[in-house]
């Protein structure tokens, strides 16, 4: 396999730092201040073009640091299954990154009035066995409510693990959070200098357990050039406070109410 087709795979498996469950864009939200919130995807399944891999953990890590502001720790494990790409490690711990999060206008997230909007500044870490390059990358999140639907539009720029220049822009729609059981679906579009531009959409649906816990299961189509990606997911989001008063209303789960 050329470095082309191994740096490719890459750019397409990549889950970029802003995500969160079970979505590649993010929300403007942050975790409360004083809780810490964990989205864990203990196992996951990606196939692209003739390669397949085991993605068993996936762990976001946000921890809200003081109002209106959170920290956020990532990675996925990836297990490549077959010989598919016999020059490709067969293991290793990919999409590291370090964010800081920042609510810039609070709004229907937040139980105000208008969108919501927040920023996010990503480092991007090197792989372990795979992409050893770091990189960098700054998003800008719009959020708004609706009694039907909560709607999340993402913009970004970065400068890869590759060290090229790239953009993103991703649309998430879900139905209310005050329901149990909600679906969601996402759109994405991702261009990287000399990669293909890749265009992806997910479908799935977000259970909530109880205001603390939520499951989350999805499927993800995307294409890339001539190579297509079918990628499972699946997952939960746990919250828990960390011994600090927490008087912040800023929180990506949302709270028990009636539409």
């Amino acid at each position: 396999m050329s470095f082309g087709r191994i740096t490719g795979l890459l750019v397409m498996v990549a889950l970029p730092a802003r995500a969160y469950r079970p979505f590649n864009s993010t929300d403007a939200a942050v975790a409360d201040i004083g809780r810490v919130e964990i989205e864990l995807g203990p196992l996951g399944f990606l196939e692209e073009g003739p390669d397949r891999f085991v993605v068993a953990p996936s762990v976001i890590l946000n921890w809200g640091v003081v109002q209106r502001w959170e920290v956020v720790l990532e990675g996925r494990h990836f297990v490549r299954l077959g010989s598919g790409a016999t020059q490709a490690p067969r293991l290793r711990v990919d999409d590291n990154a370090f964010s800081v999060k920042a609510v810039l206008r609070e709004g229907g997230l937040q139980e105000k009035n208008g969108p919501s909007v927040a920023a996010e500044v990503s480092a991007l870490l090197p792989a372990i066995h795979g992409d050893g390059g770091a990189g960098a990358e700054a998003t800008i999140i719009a959020s708004e409510r609706w009694d039907a639907a909560t709607v999340h539009l993402n913009g970004a720029v970065s400068w890869t693990r590759a060290h090229a220049p790239g953009v993103f822009g991703g649309l998430i729609v879900e139905g209310h959070d005050a329901w149990t059981l909600r679906p969601v679906t996402e759109v994405f579009v991702e261009g990287e200098r000399d990669v293909p531009l890749t265009v992806s959409w997910l479908a799935g649906a977000v259970l909530r357990l109880r205001e603390e816990l939520s499951i989350d299961a999805g499927v993800r189509l995307a294409r890339s050039g001539g190579t297509n990606t079918t990628e499972i997911r699946a997952g939960l989001t746990w919250s828990f406070g960390v011994g600090i008063p927490s008087n912040d209303v800023s929180r990506r789960l949302p709270a028990w109410r009636d539409p």
